[in-house]
């Protein structure tokens, strides 16, 4: 199922063949820089059965992503419920990864305002937030240009205190801040 279509995108159901791309995208260096480790083919394969099974409690989730032109598969953009324990949880989270062949596109910001969209339109979102590490700017930007504002920063607790990506910064965007 196609959910959201935009410009150059298509954020759907994930298939299986979707699941190859999606451990090398997980595997890559780059991609995972500001995250604490790269995700090994056994840790990708129950994050994407955790995505599909959001899926199925909640009726949304992380969509798979891509690309309209070439039917091409870059990463995932979308919601994910947020239940660690801290003063803003539970919560919606909006978030998204993308292979950086697809970066410096404006892919991310294309999907998340599509995302926003139908969140508050479609899914009844009252809020959505995000986070990501202090350090991680290019996300932090994206954030930004979507129309969230910045709320504070805090330290993430499932990351160790001595690591550089503990420190995250964390935006909020309500239905009543979307025109």
């Amino acid at each position: 199922m196609i959910y959201l279509e935009t410009a150059r995108l298509r954020l759907r159901d994930w298939v299986e063949t979707d699941l190859e791309p999606f451990r090398q995208l997980n595997a890559d260096e780059e991609v995972m820089t500001y995250f604490p480790k790269t995700l090994s083919k056994d840790e990708t394969d129950t994050f994407y059965r955790s995505i599909l099974s959001e899926f199925q409690e909640c009726g949304f989730g992380l969509y798979a992503v891509e690309v309209k032109e070439n039917q091409e598969f870059i990463g995932f953009i979308g919601f994910h419920r947020a239940t660690w324990e801290s003063d803003f949880t539970p919560c919606i989270e909006i978030g998204w990864r993308l292979k950086k062949e697809a970066w410096g596109k404006g892919y991310a910001t294309e999907g998340a305002e599509a995302c926003l969209h139908y969140g508050f339109k479609e899914l009844g979102f009252r809020d959505v937030y995000s986070w990501t590490a202090e350090i991680n700017k290019p996300s932090s930007h994206v954030m930004n240009k979507i129309g969230m504002q910045f709320i504070t920063m805090f330290n993430h607790p499932k990351v160790e205190l001595d690591s550089p990506l503990c420190r995250h910064v964390l935006f909020h965007i309500s239905q009543k801040g979307r025109s």
